[in-house]
């Protein structure tokens, strides 16, 4: 009995590791919130592509005005798909009892994905959609095998396979190749995808912008601070042998 448990466990184990295996190393997104225009673009794609199914419960439009200088008018006409009103929320506009039924899951909320998972996650697993028939959605991802997520930027992006090598039984992830070009060249579709991860990271911490120029700030006066107590130091101990 004892033998049969361990060999039960050492058998979930190297399964768990062969799956973990195929998935592909994460890419860093390297964006960037100051960038307000990135944002700006962030907010229309995340809008168009994302906020059908995955809703934004913790932002409101009219902090999402303030912060990425848009006038009230630019936030009804082209953002407010989902509010009637500047202060509420960013609700999907999908309800929850169709989204089980359609994927028997409802789709997460986005407010602070990019905190719990980080942008290289969001980046990569974006980008890392291949076509597979045998998937209810026709699609899946190596970063999250079995993924109910479809792929939604596919006409963006176009469609690409995944190649796997076979090593000890276990198969590998190597690359990607374009079996039908998108709309947009391969690195137009970076853009837009890291576009839409840097959106994300805004909502997770909206404050996060003021918090890193107020760091500067107070680095830059530390700075100075300790410049002119050296040069008080220098000045008080001179005579002192």
């Amino acid at each position: 009995m004892r033998n049969a448990v361990i060999a039960l466990v050492l058998g979930i184990g190297l399964a768990g590791a062969a799956y973990a295996q195929r998935e592909a190393a994460l890419e860093p997104a390297n964006n960037n919130v100051a960038n307000t225009a990135s944002l700006q673009r962030g907010a229309k794609y995340f809008v168009n592509y994302c906020l059908g199914c995955h809703s934004a419960k913790y932002v409101r439009y009219n902090r999402l005005a303030q912060d990425l200088q848009l006038s009230e008018q630019q936030l009804t006409d082209n953002l407010m798909f989902t509010g009637e009103r500047p202060f509420d929320t960013m609700a999907n506009a999908m309800r929850p009892e169709d989204s089980e039924r359609w994927f028997k899951v409802s789709p997460p909320d986005l407010s602070l994905i990019a905190r719990s998972r980080g942008t290289d996650y969001i980046y990569t697993f974006l980008r890392s959609f291949y076509a597979s028939p045998g998937r209810p959605t026709g699609a899946d991802n190596v970063v999250l095998p079995g993924t109910v997520m479809p792929h939604v930027l596919w006409q963006l992006q176009g469609t690409q396979r995944a190649v796997f090598a076979t090593e000890h039984n276990t198969p590998m992830f190597e690359k990607f190749e374009l079996a039908q070009s998108g709309d947009l060249s391969a690195e137009e579709f970076d853009d837009v995808v890291r576009d839409i991860v840097n959106f994300l990271d805004y909502i997770g911490e909206p404050i996060k912008r003021q918090r890193q120029q107020l760091g500067i700030r107070v680095i830059g006066f530390l700075l100075v601070f300790l410049l002119i107590a050296y040069m008080l130091k220098k000045e008080i101990w001179k005579d002192v042998k």
